[in-house]
């Protein structure tokens, strides 16, 4: 019989983790700057267009109907793409482990990802033209959480227990300060002049579609060097299972659950936990350029400004916490970080009056706590998961997270739909990142490198 929240029994060959295995492994560093160079090219995607850039161009540019409106149509969008991957994600995780091509499925999500980059270029301000872009915004999330379902398994590739905090830490901050670098180019090559390079101007939208095509080519790029230097996954022999049909895996899927319930039940009552709180933090960065242009006035300009200096200050936070994460373990990151977003949260709601000097220190508050959130969720779960099973347990965090974005972005719209003020949506936030902090805090956290 096992503890509801604490560990399964001790010695069960198939729940081994896989970072047990790779306690002797000398990992070679370039493998390491590789594989978290996708997380730099990643900013295209998160920063550019679902935080800063888009996102924002689709509600602040009155041809798509006004904030309201287009702030409800994303909203909409983000909770079927979240509705779908909870359906996909430990399924496709699941195959990917038992077939051995990890990277060839990153490679392939990844591909799909950039097309939808690009294919944003055509979406002129045109309130027709609105579901074309969250539909765009739709189908880049769906992939991009499969792709990060098979990038995240692969940190148990380029890490070892001693290291994975650090590691994970490293990848982070590398997606926050490819998204400065990928945001300084785009603010002073195309949005911020009056002219820009190759004579873009702001007629149309001209200045936003083609950052999207520049943040297409850059995410393609960086995500070269894992697909390059890391080997393909091979799942140990003692844990390789033959493959099944697609729909056959999902009763497979059903026992593992099962298997985990009874041998490692903390792991499902993390991935409970996470499946809110993660979620919470999704919505902090999908609705942060919203809320900044719609409800503080700030101009697509000093929304970009903003996001260089939020970057910075969580790619900073994430790198310091990481080697924190290793010594004493993830738990106490999480709970110390979750506690810090609900009171920022809190303060940016009840002093939104104060206009922007508001959201420049509450607003950077909460993501000096976001980044260490995230980095050491995803630490937290590599050192429980079994050896052989990382991409399907990475799909079921995917499934429960992050991937799962109908619960924030459905409050965010619920809040703003029935007060008719926008910035009623950081409550709806805030109560999903609450909830999951005080599911977490009874579960028992892995054991940190020092042990």
């Amino acid at each position: 019989m096992t503890d509801q929240y604490g560990p399964g029994p001790v010695g069960s060959p198939t729940l081994v983790p896989g970072l047990e295995l790779q306690a002797d492994r000398k990992i070679p560093g370039k493998q390491v700057v590789a594989w978290a160079f996708w997380d730099w090219g990643s900013s295209a995607f998160n920063a550019v267009v679902t935080t800063f850039v888009f996102t924002v161009y689709l509600t602040s540019t009155k041809g798509f109907g006004g904030t309201v409106a287009a702030s409800s149509a994303i909203g909409l969008g983000l909770t079927i793409s979240g509705l779908v991957v909870l359906l996909l994600a430990p399924v496709t995780g699941q195959r990917s482990d038992g077939s051995g091509r990890r990277k060839f499925w990153l490679a392939v999500n990844t591909g799909v990802v950039v097309l939808c980059i690009a294919a944003l270029y055509f979406v002129t301000p045109s309130h027709a033209l609105l579901w074309l872009g969250v539909g765009l915004l739709g189908v880049g999330t769906v992939f991009y959480e499969l792709a990060a379902v098979n990038y995240n398994a692969m940190l148990i590739q380029v890490s070892t227990r001693k290291t994975v905090g650090r590691v994970s830490g490293f990848g982070w901050a590398m997606g926050y300060f490819g998204g400065i670098v990928l945001l300084l180019i785009l603010y002073f090559g195309f949005i911020h002049p009056d002219v820009g390079l190759l004579g873009v101007t702001s007629a149309n939208g001209l200045s936003v579609r083609v950052s999207m095509l520049i943040a297409a080519i850059w995410f393609a790029g960086s995500a070269l060097p894992v697909l390059l230097a890391v080997p393909e996954y091979q799942p140990p022999a003692a844990v390789k299972r033959d493959r099944v049909g697609f729909f056959a895996a999902y009763g497979r899927l059903g026992k593992d659950i099962a298997a985990l319930w009874r041998e490692s039940r903390r792991t499902i009552w993390f991935l409970l936990a996470s499946a809110i709180f993660r979620d919470g933090l999704t919505g902090v960065f999908t609705f942060g350029g919203v809320l900044a242009a719609g409800t503080f006035g700030f101009s697509a300009g000093q929304v970009i400004i903003f996001a260089i200096a939020a970057n910075v200050v969580a790619g900073l936070s994430t790198v310091a916490v990481g080697t924190l994460d290793d010594r004493v373990g993830p738990k106490p990151v999480i709970i110390t970080a979750l506690i810090g977003l609900v009171v920022s949260g809190l303060l940016v709601f009840l002093l939104h009056g104060g206009g922007q000097i508001v959201f420049w220190t509450a607003g950077l508050a909460l993501c000096l706590f976001v980044g260490p959130a995230q980095s050491a969720s995803r630490t937290f779960l590599s050192r429980l998961v079994p050896a052989g099973r990382e991409g399907e347990v990475f799909g079921l965090y995917a499934t429960t997270g992050r991937a799962a974005t109908f619960i924030a972005p459905a409050l965010f719209t619920l809040f703003v739909t029935i007060s008719g003020q926008q910035y009623f949506g950081i409550l709806g936030i805030v109560l999903v990142i609450f909830v999951g902090l005080v599911i977490l805090i009874p579960v028992r956290g892995p054991e940190s490198a020092k042990r």
